[in-house]
C-alpha cells in the first residue's frame, strides 16, 4: 500500500459537507503517521497473560522510559489510572506515626521538591480525601465526551460489544460453538459480523451496520480514513490511539501478550485491528449521533496543550512526596536489622551440613527457610530462581506439546517428556490409550452436561446421585474436580511418573509426530554448572542437597497459576526440581563438572521436593532412586521437614483468621480451605512483598522478615567477571519488581489496574475473567488478595532492592543493562546496597554517589 494520503466519503447521514467542515482538512494522515502512532501507543501497553500461566506483570512496563513522578502525572492525565495512593492514606499514615517528619524531610530531599516540610503538611491536610481526575483532562474518546454531555453509555456499550466480541474470536475451545470467520484478520472478521448486529441500532445508533459496511476492508486504510474524518491534531495521534486503547484495557493487553515474544511487526498489526474496530464505533458516532459543536468542542480539547492546573500539579507533588516517606519508612526496620546481620551465624558452626535447601526465591519461602533452619545447626538454606536454572518446556504424558516452565522473559530451550518409570513399550502404550479413553468419555460425559437439548434431563435422571459429592465437596472434605495433570491414571500410576532427560528421538503418543527431547550431555554440564554457580553452591556441599520448588493447591480458583511458581511461567516449580535433582546426579554430569574444577561429592545426593505454599507441606519425588546408604539421611529430612511445616502453619494461621489450634486440627483446617470451591482467600500469595535481597544467607539468617522478602542467594567473592550479578539484576530482580508493581497497581488503583470483586467474576474460556456478565477483560488482581475486609494485606510500595557487593560492580551492571538502569535511574524501585566492610547500607543516587541511608540531612 502506498503512504500517499488516503481520501474517503462518507456513506451516512452527516452529510458529507457538513463532516467536512468540521474536520475542515486541516489534519489528514498518511500510512507512516498512522504506523508510528500505533507503535508509540502499542509500546505502552503491557501484555495480559492467559489463565494459565498467569504471571505477575509490571502494569507500569510501557512507561519505564519516564520517571516515576512524571508516569503518575502522564497515566492519570491519559485515565490510564491512579499511581498514588488518595492524601487520606498518607494523612493517616502519618497520624498514626507510621511516618515520620524526618521520612517527610528525607523525601523532599530525594525527591528534588522546594516544598518546606511544614507547608508540605498543610498542603497535605487541605486536599479532596479521594483522588479526582486532573482538572481539563483532554484526553477521552468521542463516545467519553458525548456521554459526559448528554449522560448516556455509549461507552459502556462499546466495550461491552468488544469484548463480547474478542471473547469469542479468541476463544481456545471452551465455547461449544464456533464462530465464523476466525480464520479472517481480527478487523476483518469483525466487520463482517458488524454487518448483522442491530445491537448498537437497537441502542440508538442509526445507520451503524450502513456505516461499518462502508467502511475499508484494510485495518489500516479504515484508520486513515476514520482519523481523517475526525480531525485530531497530528502531534496528539499517539495519544489519541492509546487513550482509545485503553478503553478496552483488558483486551488491548491480551492482543499485546498473543505477539509478545515474536517480531514487534506483528505486534503492532494485532493492536492496530483492534484499534481500528474500537475507532469504528467512535466514527459511527460521529458519523450519525454527534452534533457539529459537540464534535467542535471534543476536537478543541484534543488541539489544546494538555495542562494541569497548578492545585493539581501541587496535589500530585504532595503525594508522591508521601509515597516516598512511606517507602523510607517502611525500608528503616530492614536496613536496621541488615546492618546487624553478619553477627548473628557465629554460634553452633559446623565444617559440614547435612543438609542443605535451596528453594524459590518467593517470599513465602522465607517463613519456611527460616522453621526450617531452627530444626539443627546443620542445616542451611539457600535462595535462588525456582526454576533452578532449568529453562524447559514440560510436556505431559501422552501430550504432543508442554507448557514453558521458566520465567515469561525466557524462552524454553529444552523438551522434556514425561514418562512411566520402568514401563516397558506394551504397558506404557496400554496406560496412555487407558489415559485417552478416560478423558474422551469424560468429554462425551460433560457435553451430555452442557448440552442445549439434554442439561435438563442429565438434572432429572442423574441429580441426586450427586448429593454425596455435592456435599463433601462443599465441606472441604474432596477436591470438586482431580487435578489436570494426574486425570485419567490410576493412583499406582501417578507415582511411577517423572521426567526422562537423556537425549531421545521418537513419538510422544501413537501416530505422533517425531520430536526430540531430553538434554544432551554438553548441555547438561553446562546447565548444572550455571545453576550452582547461580546458587554460590560450589563447594562444602551437605551430604543431602534438597531443590524444593513451589507450586500452590486451590479449586475453583481463576488465579491458581498466579499462586504457583512465577519463576516457572505460572505452573509449580516439580518439573524443574526434578529435572535438576537427575542432572546434578548423573554421574557423567559430575565427571564433567569435576573436569572443570567443580567437584561434588560422592556422597552428596541432590533430592527433589515441593513445597505447596497453601497447605506448607512438603512432598519429597524420586525416593526409589536414592541410594540405601542416605537412609538414615532421608528420615532426618523428612522430621525435619515436618516440624518445619507445623511451625510455618502455626505462623500464618492468625493471617488466614485460624487460630493456632495443635498440629492436626491446624493441619487439617488448612487443607479444607486448600479444597474448599468457596474459599476467596485460600492463601496471601505474595501480598506484603516488599524488598529483594541478594547477598550470602549469614546475612538475614534467623531474621523474622515475616514473608515480604526475596532472598537470593549471592557471594560477590565468587563472582569475579560479575557474570552471576549481571544474571541476577536483570532477571530474578525485574521479575521481582514485576510481581511488586502488578501488586502495587492493583492496591493503589484496583477499578483499572486491578479485577475488582473476586465473588463477582466470570471465566472468559482459558483467557482471562469478567467482572459481572460484561465489560472489558479484567487484569490484575482481585481486591480479595490485598485485603482481608478490614485493612490492606498489602502495602503499596516500591521494591526495595539490596544488593551486598562493592558499589563498582554494581554500576558495572547498570552501565552494561539498559532495561535495569531503567527501572533504577526512573525509580520504579529503590536500589541499595550493603558494603561488606562497614557493614552500613547505601543508596544509591546516581553512578559513583552512593549515600548512607542514616545521612538524610547530608549534600546529595
Amino acid at each position: 500500500m502506498n503512504s500517499a494520503v488516503l481520501s474517503f466519503k462518507t456513506p451516512h447521514a452527516f452529510a458529507d459537507a457538513e463532516i467536512a467542515s468540521v474536520a475542515d482538512g486541516t489534519y489528514s494522515y498518511q500510512t507512516p503517521d498512522i504506523l508510528a502512532a500505533v507503535e508509540s501507543a502499542c509500546t505502552r501497553i503491557a501484555p495480559l497473560w492467559p489463565l494459565q500461566q498467569f504471571v505477575a506483570v509490571n502494569p507500569f512496563l510501557g512507561l519505564r522510559e519516564r520517571d516515576f513522578a512524571d508516569a503518575c502525572e502522564f497515566s492519570t492525565r491519559m485515565g490510564q489510572g491512579e499511581m498514588l495512593m488518595p492524601p487520606s492514606f498518607y494523612a493517616e499514615q502519618y497520624r498514626l506515626g507510621n511516618i515520620q517528619e524526618a521520612d517527610i524531610s528525607q523525601a523532599l530531599q530525594l525527591t528534588g521538591s522546594k516544598l518546606p516540610l511544614k507547608q508540605c503538611l498543610l498542603d497535605l491536610q487541605d486536599l479532596p480525601s479521594q483522588d479526582t481526575a486532573l482538572p481539563g483532562n483532554p484526553c477521552y474518546t468521542l463516545a467519553e465526551h458525548l456521554d459526559a454531555l448528554r449522560g448516556s453509555q455509549w461507552s459502556l456499550l462499546i466495550t461491552d460489544e468488544i469484548s463480547k466480541w474478542c471473547a469469542a474470536y479468541f476463544d481456545q475451545g471452551q465455547s461449544a460453538w464456533r464462530m465464523p470467520w476466525r480464520g479472517q484478520p481480527l478487523y476483518a472478521a469483525w466487520r463482517r459480523a458488524a454487518a448483522f448486529d442491530r445491537t448498537p441500532e437497537l441502542a440508538g445508533l442509526s445507520s451503524f451496520r450502513q456505516t461499518i459496511s462502508a467502511l475499508p476492508e484494510q485495518a489500516s486504510v479504515a484508520l486513515s480514513q476514520i482519523l481523517t474524518a475526525m480531525g485530531l491534531p497530528g502531534d496528539r495521534l499517539d495519544d489519541v490511539c492509546h487513550r482509545q486503547l485503553l478503553t478496552i484495557a483488558g483486551w488491548s493487553a491480551w492482543v499485546r501478550y498473543k505477539h509478545w515474544q515474536t517480531s514487534p511487526e506483528q505486534s503492532q498489526d494485532a493492536l492496530l485491528q483492534l484499534l481500528a474496530i474500537r475507532l469504528s464505533y467512535d466514527y459511527a458516532l460521529l458519523s450519525a449521533l454527534a452534533s457539529r459543536q459537540e464534535i467542535l468542542t471534543w476536537r478543541s480539547h484534543w488541539q489544546d496543550a494538555p495542562q494541569s492546573s497548578s492545585q493539581a500539579n501541587l496535589a500530585l507533588e504532595v503525594r508522591h512526596v508521601m509515597q516516598w516517606a512511606y517507602e523510607l519508612a517502611k525500608q528503616r526496620p530492614l536496613f536496621d536489622k541488615l546492618a546487624s546481620g553478619i553477627a548473628a551465624t557465629s554460634a553452633g558452626h559446623v565444617d559440614r551440613k547435612n543438609l542443605q535447601a535451596v528453594f524459590c526465591i518467593d517470599v513465602r519461602s522465607e517463613i519456611y527457610r527460616r522453621s526450617l533452619e531452627m530444626q539443627s545447626n546443620t542445616i542451611e538454606t539457600l535462595g535462588f530462581a525456582g526454576f533452578f536454572g532449568f529453562p524447559i518446556e514440560y510436556i505431559a504424558l501422552g501430550h504432543h506439546h508442554g507448557q514453558p516452565q521458566c520465567p515469561v522473559l525466557l524462552k524454553p530451550a529444552f523438551r522434556i517428556r514425561e514418562s512411566v518409570i520402568d514401563a516397558d513399550v506394551g504397558e506404557l502404550r496400554e496406560i496412555l490409550e487407558k489415559r485417552w479413553l478416560r478423558k474422551r468419555l469424560n468429554r462425551l460425559w460433560k457435553g451430555f452436561k452442557n448440552s442445549a437439548v439434554s442439561c435438563f434431563s442429565y438434572v432429572e435422571i442423574s441429580g441426586l446421585s450427586f448429593a454425596g459429592k455435592l456435599l463433601s465437596d462443599s465441606l472441604g472434605l474432596t477436591r470438586p474436580v482431580v487435578k489436570p495433570g494426574i486425570a485419567g491414571l490410576d493412583k499406582a500410576i501417578v507415582h511411577r511418573i517423572g521426567p526422562v532427560i537423556a537425549r531421545q528421538r521418537g513419538r510422544l503418543i501413537a501416530k505422533g509426530p517425531v520430536v526430540e527431547t531430553g538434554i544432551a550431555l554438553g548441555d547438561r554440564v553446562e546447565l548444572a554448572r550455571k545453576a550452582l554457580m547461580g546458587m554460590s553452591l560450589t563447594d562444602g556441599f551437605a551430604r543431602l542437597v534438597l531443590l524444593c520448588g513451589h507450586g500452590s493447591t486451590t479449586v475453583n480458583n481463576p488465579y491458581a497459576a498466579g499462586l504457583d511458581c512465577g519463576a516457572c511461567g505460572g505452573h509449580s516449580g516439580e518439573a524443574n526440581a526434578r529435572v535438576a535433582a537427575a542432572v546434578l546426579n548423573d554421574r557423567e554430569v559430575r565427571a564433567g563438572l569435576a573436569a572443570q574444577g567443580l567437584t561434588i561429592p560422592k556422597d552428596t545426593w541432590f533430592v527433589a521436593g515441593l513445597h505447596d505454599t497453601t497447605t506448607d507441606e512438603v512432598r519429597l519425588f524420586d525416593l526409589d532412586q536414592i541410594p540405601h546408604c542416605f537412609s538414615e539421611d532421608l528420615l532426618l529430612l523428612k522430621r525435619w521437614l515436618d516440624q518445619a511445616s507445623l511451625l510455618t502453619r502455626q505462623e500464618r494461621a492468625p493471617g488466614l483468621g485460624l487460630a493456632r489450634h495443635d498440629a492436626a486440627t491446624l493441619l487439617k483446617a488448612i487443607t479444607q480451605r486448600s479444597r474448599d470451591w468457596s474459599q476467596i482467600r485460600p492463601e496471601w500469595g505474595l501480598a506484603g512483598n516488599t524488598a529483594f535481597i541478594a547477598a550470602p544467607r549469614q546475612r538475614t539468617y534467623h531474621f523474622e522478615l515475616n514473608g515480604r522478602v526475596f532472598l537470593h542467594n549471592y557471594d560477590y567473592r565468587q563472582d569475579a567477571d560479575k557474570a552471576i550479578l549481571s544474571l541476577i539484576m536483570s532477571a530474578p530482580m525485574v521479575v521481582a519488581s514485576w510481581i511488586n508493581l502488578q501488586y502495587y497497581a492493583s492496591t493503589v488503583d484496583n477499578r483499572r489496574f486491578g479485577s475488582g470483586n473476586k465473588a463477582l467474576h466470570n471465566v472468559v474460556g482459558t483467557i482471562g475473567i469478567l467482572e459481572g456478565n460484561g465489560g472489558d477483560l479484567r487484569s490484575g488482581l482481585p481486591w480479595q488478595s490485598l485485603h482481608d475486609g478490614k485493612t490492606l494485606r498489602h502495602e503499596p510500595v516500591r521494591l526495595t532492592v539490596v544488593i551486598e557487593a562493592p558499589a563498582e560492580m554494581i554500576e558495572h551492571v547498570l552501565a552494561n543493562h539498559a532495561e535495569v538502569r531503567q527501572l533504577v535511574d526512573n525509580h520504579w524501585l529503590h536500589l541499595t546496597r550493603i558494603d561488606p566492610l562497614d557493614n552500613r547500607c547505601y543508596r544509591y543516587l546516581k553512578p559513583q554517589h552512593w549515600q548512607a541511608v542514616t545521612d538524610f540531612g547530608k549534600e546529595i
